[in-house]
C-alpha cells in the first residue's frame, strides 16, 4: 500500500477530491475509496463517450471498496473529478495479479499452441526455437519425441538421450519416495507423492502414464477439492491433445463432485473448463454464457491470461448473443470494457459492429480471421464457419433496419463490390439465412419479414414430417 502525496490526491473540500498529478503514481495501481455514492461530474469530463472510462462503471455493489483503474481510458484520471456522499479513506493500491495463484501450468497449454502454430508456419525458426527451449528447460523427451515423429521438430540423439538420463533419475527418485511412504508414513504423505510422479510426468509430456498416474493419486484422494483438482489436471491433458473423449469424460466427473459440495473457486473455474470445451466444439452459445458467468471472477490461470479470456469472451458473445443482450453484458460489462482498452482490435471488432460501422466491421473480421481464428488451435477448425455467420449477423442487422435499398446502397455500407455481395446475398438467401430477395431490374434489395404464425406452422410441419419418419423406421426394426 502506497502512501497518499498532497500532490495525487487534493482534498477541496469535506465532500470532494480530484487527482492532480498521475506521474506520482507507480504505474498499475488504482485509487480505491471507501464511499457511500460515486457521482460523474460532465462539467469537468465533457460529453459522454461510450467508449471512455466512466468510474461509475467501476463501483462494484458487491464491495465497500470502489476500485478506479489509471489508464482506463484516453484521457486517463488527470482533472477527474468526483463528489462523495461520504469519504471515510482513500488508498492508492497496487492492481492484484492472480496469475501465481491457484493450480500450476501443467502440462503448459502454451506448448500446445506452439506445436499446433508450427504445423501452419512450418519455416518459422522462432516458434521451432521456443518450442525447442521450453523443451529443454523440463526435460521433455516424451513431447519432443512426439514433436520429431510429427515433423515440428528435427531429431537430436545427443539431446535426448541427455533428457532421458534426467528423466530416469527423477522417476527413480519419485518412486523411491513412495516406496518410502507407503512403508513409513500414512495415506497423507502417499498422497503426495504419487501427486508428485503424477505431476512430473505430465510436465514432461507422458501423455499414457501421467492419466495412468493420476488416476491412481485419484483413489488415494479423499478430500472433495483435491479430487476436483485431479480432475482439472487431467482435463487440462484432454485440452492439451484436443482429445474430447477424454474432456467429456472428466467434465461429467466434474460436474458431480461440484454438485456434491464443490467450493465457490472449483464451481467457477469448472465453468472456464466448460466454456473452452464448447468453444472447440463450436457450441458458441453455451460457451459465450459460461464465460460471462466468470468474467468477474476468473482464476484459471493454468488455462490462458485474462486478455485471451476475453477476447475468447468476445469473439464467442458477438456470434451468439442477440444485439440486446450484447450491449447488457458486453458492450456496457465493466470487467470487459477495461481490458479491452489494452486489446484495440478486439474492441473495435465488437464496437463496429454495435456502432453498424460495417466497412470497418469487414476489415476487423478479416484480420480476427487471419490473426486470430486461423492461429488458435481452439478456434481455427470452426474459422470458415464462424466468419460465415458473422457476415450473416451484420446483412440481417442491416436488412432488418430498412423494408429496401439499394444493392449499391448496400455494398458501400460494407466496403464491398456490388458483385461480390449480390453473390454473399444469394447465397445466404437461397439457403434461408435471410430473409430479403434480390429485385435485379431495379437495383433493390427488399426485406421479406415473415409472418410468425406461418413461420411456427411451417416448422412444426417440417419437424412432424421428421418425426413420423423415425416413428416408422423405429417400428419396422421393432416389429423383425
Amino acid at each position: 500500500m502506497y502512501p497518499i502525496a498532497p500532490s495525487v490526491i487534493h482534498r477541496q473540500n469535506t465532500t470532494e477530491f480530484h487527482i492532480k498529478n498521475v506521474g506520482t503514481i507507480p504505474a498499475g495501481t488504482v485509487i480505491a475509496a471507501n464511499i457511500q455514492s460515486l457521482h460523474f461530474n460532465p462539467e469537468l469530463w465533457g460529453p459522454v463517450d461510450p467508449h471512455v472510462f466512466y468510474p461509475e462503471r467501476f463501483v462494484t455493489k458487491r464491495h465497500p471498496l470502489a476500485w478506479i483503474p489509471f489508464g482506463a481510458g484516453p484521457r486517463n484520471c488527470v482533472g477527474m473529478r468526483f463528489a462523495l456522499m461520504e469519504m471515510k479513506a482513500v488508498l492508492i493500491m497496487p492492481v492484484e495479479d492472480l496469475s501465481d495463484e491457484g493450480l500450476p501450468k501443467v502440462p503448459n497449454l502454451d506448448l500446445a499452441q506452439f506445436k499446433f502454430l508450427i504445423t501452419i508456419q512450418p519455416n518459422d525458426k522462432t516458434l521451432k526455437e521456443k518450442l525447442l527451449n521450453e523443451i529443454k528447460t523440463n526435460n521433455m523427451t516424451p513431447f519432443y519425441l512426439e514433436c520429431v515423429k510429427d515433423g515440428e521438430l528435427s531429431s537430436d540423439d545427443k539431446l535426448m538421450e541427455t533428457m532421458r538420463k534426467v528423466n530416469e533419475e527423477k522417476l527413480k527418485e519419485l518412486d523411491d519416495k513412495i516406496e518410502e511412504n507407503e512403508k513409513a508414513f500414512g495415506e497423507s504423505e502417499i498422497r503426495e507423492s504419487y501427486l508428485a510422479k503424477s505431476q512430473y510426468l505430465c510436465l514432461i509430456g507422458d501423455h499414457e502414464q501421467s492419466l495412468t498416474w493420476l488416476r491412481k493419486t485419484y483413489d488415494k484422494t479423499v478430500a472433495l477439492g483435491h479430487r476436483l483438482d485431479l480432475i482439472f489436471y487431467q482435463l487440462r491433458l484432454g485440452l492439451f491433445y484436443m482429445d474430447q473423449d477424454l474432456i467429456e469424460r472428466n467434465l461429467d466427473k466434474a460436474k458431480t463432485l461440484v454438485d456434491e459440495g464443490g467450493d465457490w473457486d472449483r464451481r467457477n473455474r469448472m465453468k472456464v473448463y466448460q466454456g473452452l470445451r464448447a468453444m472447440s466444439i463450436r457450441d458458441f452459445k453455451s460457451a459465450a454464457e459460461l464465460f460471462l458467468d466468470t468474467v468477474a471472477t476468473f482464476t484459471s490461470y493454468e488455462l490462458m491470461d485474462y486478455q485471451a479470456f476475453v477476447t475468447y469472451t468476445v469473439v464467442c458473445c458477438l456470434v451468439a448473443l442477440e444485439r440486446p443482450k450484447l450491449r447488457e453484458k458486453v458492450v456496457r460489462g465493466s470487467e470487459i470494457l477495461e481490458i479491452l482498452h489494452g486489446l484495440p482490435l478486439i474492441k473495435e471488432y465488437l464496437f463496429s459492429l454495435y456502432e453498424c460501422r460495417y466497412a470497418d466491421f469487414f476489415r476487423c473480421l478479416a484480420t480476427i480471421e487471419q490473426n486470430l481464428l486461423i492461429q488458435d488451435r481452439y478456434l481455427a477448425p470452426h474459422a470458415t464457419y464462424y466468419v460465415r455467420e458473422m457476415r450473416i449477423i451484420a446483412y440481417n442487422q442491416l436488412l432488418q433496419s430498412y423494408s429496401s435499398l439499394t444493392i449499391k446502397g448496400m455494398a458501400q455500407s460494407f466496403g464491398c463490390s456490388e458483385n461480390f455481395l449480390d453473390k454473399e446475398l444469394s447465397r445466404f438467401i437461397a439457403s434461408g439465412r435471410l430473409n430479403c430477395k434480390i429485385d435485379k431490374v431495379r437495383g433493390i434489395i427488399e426485406t421479406t419479414r415473415p409472418d410468425s404464425k406461418n413461420f411456427l406452422y411451417q416448422e412444426v410441419i417440417k419437424k412432424g414430417d421428421l418425426l413420423l419418419n423415425r416413428v416408422q423406421k423405429l417400428s419396422r426394426v421393432i416389429n423383425i
